[in-house]
């Protein structure tokens, strides 16, 4: 697709609007106006002619007429919205549809330095917005052109000065309005785009994360923040309402200058003997009712301007992600490919998390091998963040990956995920180059989690069918007991049909964190790769939580490969093999045994999480 077009003409055809239910909704519209100025029209004739005294049945028609388009005004009015509001949802839902495939088969590195606030604003707000222009721009100004030739027309069967004269109030209602109300709005707009971003970040940044704020004591600030950029907000709407409301004045001052230039060239006519009184009512009368269909044009207009800004914010989405298809978006739940979902910034382990296999899939093929040879893992764009990397994972088999934070371990997850391109090496999944298969074929036999994978508001099962659609009760129950859930499960009300809060807010950090295993395991994924399962909780949790996982991958039914990694090296003896990242690479690798002997700094970090553990219990004890 050409990124030199107009960037509000590229999203319309992503909205794959119906020609034929946008013409029928173009031809109600036109019919629904048209008996508003039909109605108007008649009124005046039956008025002015009853006036003169007829005979009765000579006002038949004329009333049977009134009460027809009365009716029909608001039962064509009903059905064109009905017809409008189904070809604007449903090319919202395609461009939508389009916008979540681009964002899970394109490049991570594009949307991942966005703010959860911005990217939910152009998937959200700036799709709407997109959309809106089939009902709020494109029908009303081709009502408005439709019946503004045909109201002419037919003003100008009686007279053509009255014709000539509507026509250029038309004009001055319909073009020159509209374009003052846009100019308004462009200034608006200009200064409002980044506030409205601002306020979408911070109110998001406020609802999801009120009580870290509340203890950090930033939540004030936040709160002010958010308040600043409602008044610039203010502000500026403030500056472009002068434009907007001069535009509204010529509206109505069209309307004014046709009535007075109507009856200015028409009674000259009537005394003249050329016009009939009842002919100059109609004639008279009838802009009143024309000038119906300029009315929504300046917010057409309006809305226009907001649309093109609102398409250009998607398309440069769109553009950015489809750059480079090999890398892949992610989403924040395990198992399931939800599309469109990123993190603040690369840098972060909340960046990540993903999809292994589609939902519903009972089984995926095993891949034989997982093996990396000299594999150097960056973000595009960036200096490698670990080169020389060699790794060989096969299902049964348990690899733990360690360092200090920003070492690389979240980034050469993604990377071996298929995710993230890697910089230079080698990956391949089954003996093929992993970058030359296709992110689904990669997805069905790679799971990626993190520590704060989405938990949704729906169920425990719901939850866990996130990985496999077709999870039963007992599949169920089983993972969450693998998981060390079976106690607190039995626990529960409803079982597995136990409904939990928004992100997991009425379970712990322990029983999340075992959530998330059991998701993981529910997937029929051959190799499964965690990042920091631990963080956060207490250390006989974390621990036997990471011994869980490494010992997952042994399960006889379904061995798989399994690659943790952790800050915590306490329950790394459960690991087949110990990776040690810092300074750009491999530091050692071995046995948890081996490294605690060869490794002075690894003995060292274990040592001081035995004098932590031991602190906590003694605390807890004495409280």
């Amino acid at each position: 697709m050409s990124r030199t077009t107009d960037p509000l003409r590229r999203a319309v055809r992503l909205l794959e609007v119906d020609i034929r239910r946008t013409a029928l909704a173009l031809l109600l519209g036109v019919l629904a106006l048209g008996s508003a100025i039909a109605l108007a029209a008649v009124s005046a004739w039956l008025i002015s002619y009853a006036s003169q005294m007829p005979p009765v049945m000579t006002l038949t028609v004329g009333t049977v007429a009134v009460r027809a388009f009365g009716i029909s005004r608001g039962l064509f009015r009903y059905l064109e919205r009905l017809a409008s509001h189904t070809v604007a949802l449903r090319g919202m839902a395609s461009l939508r549809t389009r916008i979540y495939a681009s964002l899970a088969g394109g490049r991570l590195d594009a949307v991942a330095s966005l703010r959860r606030g911005d990217l939910l604003a152009r998937v959200g707000a700036d799709v709407d917005a997109v959309g809106d222009v089939v009902v709020r721009a494109l029908l009303p100004a081709g009502v408005a052109l439709v019946l503004g030739v045909g109201s002419v027309a037919f003003v100008g069967v009686f007279h053509l000065g009255a014709a000539a004269a509507l026509a250029a109030c038309l004009v001055l209602s319909g073009i020159v309005g509209p374009w003052l109300a846009a100019r308004g709005a462009s200034t608006t707009e200009q200064r409002t785009a980044q506030a409205r971003s601002d306020m979408a970040s911070l109110a998001l940044e406020i609802v999801d994360d009120a009580a870290p704020l509340t203890v950090s004591g930033t939540l004030t600030s936040r709160t002010e923040a958010l308040a600043a950029a409602d008044r610039r907000l203010a502000e500026a709407t403030d500056v472009g309402a002068r434009t907007s409301g001069l535009a509204a004045g010529i509206g109505t001052l069209a309307v004014g200058l046709a009535v007075v230039a109507t009856l200015f060239l028409a009674i000259p006519s009537v005394a003249a003997g050329t016009l009939g009184p009842v002919q100059l009512a109609v004639v008279v009368l009838t802009p009143l009712a024309v000038f119906e269909i300029t009315q929504t044009l300046p917010a057409a207009a309006i809305q226009l301007h907001r649309s093109r800004q609102a398409a250009t914010r998607i398309m440069a989405l769109l553009d950015s992600a489809e750059a480079a298809p090999s890398d892949a978006a992610v989403s924040k739940t395990t198992g399931a490919r939800v599309p469109g979902t990123t993190a603040h910034r690369p840098s972060e382990a909340e960046a990540t998390s993903t999809t292994a296999t589609r939902p519903g899939s009972a089984s995926a093929p095993t891949a034989s091998s997982l093996v990396a040879h000299d594999l150097s893992c960056g973000w595009p764009g960036a200096a490698p963040v670990v080169q020389g990397l060699d790794l060989d994972l096969r299902p049964g088999r348990s690899v733990a990956l360690v360092g200090p934070s920003g070492t690389g371990k979240t980034t050469t997850l993604l990377t071996l995920a298929g995710l993230v391109a890697a910089r230079a090496g080698s990956l391949t999944l089954d003996g093929k180059p992993a970058a030359g298969q296709p992110h689904e074929e990669i997805a069905h036999h790679v799971v990626l989690t993190t520590e704060d994978a989405h938990v949704f508001s729906t169920t425990i099962l719901e939850n866990l069918r996130v990985a496999r659609g077709d999870v039963d009760e007992q599949q169920a129950v089983d993972a969450l007991g693998r998981a060390g859930l079976g106690a607190w499960l039995g626990g529960l009300p409803d079982g597995v049909h136990t409904r939990l809060g928004a992100d997991g807010a009425t379970i712990s950090g322990g029983e999340r964190r075992r959530l998330l295993l059991a998701r993981a395991l529910c997937s029929p994924a051959t190799y499964l790769l965690v990042d920091e399962p631990a963080e956060h909780l207490d250390p006989a949790t974390a621990d036997e939580l990471v011994t869980d996982l490494l010992r997952a991958g042994r399960d006889s039914a379904q061995p798989r490969g399994v690659v943790v990694a952790t800050h915590r090296l306490s329950a790394l003896a459960a690991a087949d093999e110990v990776v040690l990242l810092d300074a750009g690479g491999v530091v050692a690798r071995g046995t948890h045994a081996s490294l605690l002997v060869t490794q002075h700094g690894y003995r060292a970090t274990v040592d001081r999480e035995h004098g932590t553990d031991e602190t906590t219990r003694s605390h807890g004890a004495t409280r």
